[in-house]
């Protein structure tokens, strides 16, 4: 199985660079395509949105018909499967998760395709393995780390950096946007190769390995 992962950001590039082989071996390829934000999903998915901005969900209506066109024409022994990875933010899971359908089913031919949503933020994944960030950041408040409930609607990214930021969200957000892009592609790359995707405490973390598995072993 090849896998396409299509995610909002950098710094999630990063994490699944690492979490990827963990989950599926090293049977099986995968590209990930790393966007430039998350945006919108257009309401006219017929409008031609700039390509150059590199905006996931505006993009989404074009990627996923051309993934649809360009996975029919490949010999019925080759499989290939687009996973969409962004966050939910403050959305309603829900409504987000049938937005994302109908986008997926104006698609002739539609591509096979996973959609795997971070709750709340891409963050939690990492605090769904406490073990991970304590490795990386031995330092980190314990206070901070015990009080998160795993997959709630917190300000996730703001409850990590309050767990291993000198001076915590405050100080970060006062930072350049650029800065905390930056600190963000960090904790991927210190936190990531640490973690146990076994044993991950969060909902949407496992939702995610699951999916993958579940296409990877229906190769076999």
């Amino acid at each position: 199985m090849h896998f396409d992962i299509l995610v909002e950001d950098q710094s999630g590039k990063k994490s699944l660079d690492f979490l990827i082989p963990k989950i599926i071996g090293n049977g099986h390829t995968f590209t990930i395509h790393s966007y430039k934000g998350i945006g919108k999903i257009p309401r006219n998915m017929n409008i031609k949105k700039d390509s150059a901005k590199r905006i996931l969900l505006e993009q989404l209506p074009k990627l996923l018909r051309g993934y649809g066109n360009t996975y029919s024409i490949y010999p019925k022994n080759y499989k290939a499967a687009v996973i969409v990875v962004c966050d939910l933010d403050d959305k309603c899971l829900k409504k987000f998760r049938q937005e994302l359908l109908e986008v997926l089913d104006a698609c002739h031919p539609k591509p096979e395709t996973r959609f795997c949503i971070a709750i709340e933020e891409g963050e939690a994944w990492f605090l769904g393995d406490l073990q991970a960030v304590r490795t990386a950041y031995p330092t980190a408040k314990a206070n901070v780390l015990n009080a998160y409930i795993k997959d709630s609607i917190c300000g996730t990214w703001e409850t990590l950096a309050d767990a291993i930021y000198s001076g915590g969200s405050t100080n970060l957000r006062k930072q350049h946007w650029t800065t905390i892009g930056t600190e963000k592609s960090k904790w991927s790359e210190t936190i990531a190769p640490n973690m146990d995707v076994e044993n991950n405490q969060s909902g949407s973390f496992c939702y995610f390995r699951d999916k993958l598995r579940e296409l990877a072993n229906s190769d076999n």
